[in-house]
């Protein structure tokens, strides 16, 4: 697979996954977070899907696109492993993770802290998507849409 197509198969079951686990989450309290703004693709589609619902966009540094920027207060900037953990207890409704880099080395150093943060700013009941696996006991992998293959893009709820 090209890095082109894998780059297509990676944004369809991102898309697929946030516009099943949207309907979900619509009907739940809690925030919505955003690990890893990038250029804002994800944050866009996520305040299209959850009109009116409050979204916290954490990332290292601004370089998002204009159209796709949070307002100031919804914007956290710095190491997303340090800000993020400020909201541990927040009890978030959805929590999305993209922030994997494709370079084995360094993905494998955030699945050693990425998933217990996860759990701890998810309320019960929540729901998290990542490109990377979520392995935590507080985690259960769910099934994802019948249109994105297995291990290409992950769903789980905090138990």
């Amino acid at each position: 697979m090209t890095r082109l197509e894998n780059f297509i198969s990676r944004m369809t079951a991102q898309r697929d996954i946030l516009d099943q686990v949207c309907a979900e989450v619509a009907n739940m309290e809690g925030l919505v977070l955003e690990l890893g703004l990038g250029n804002g693709r994800t944050f866009h589609h996520l305040r299209e899907r959850l009109p009116g619902r409050r979204i916290v966009v954490f990332d290292r540094a601004l370089g998002a696109h204009a159209s796709s920027i949070p307002e100031a207060e919804n914007l956290v900037l710095g190491e997303i492993r340090e800000t993020a953990s400020r909201f541990i207890g927040i009890d978030a409704a959805l929590v999305h993770a993209d922030i994997g880099t494709g370079y084995d080395d360094r993905d494998a150093v955030t699945s050693t802290w990425l998933p217990d943060l996860i759990a701890r700013l998810l309320r019960v009941g929540g729901i998290a998507v990542s490109g990377t696996p979520l392995d935590h006991p507080l985690l259960q992998r769910l099934p994802p849409p019948p249109s994105v293959p297995a291990d290409r893009y992950f769903v789980s709820r905090r138990v």
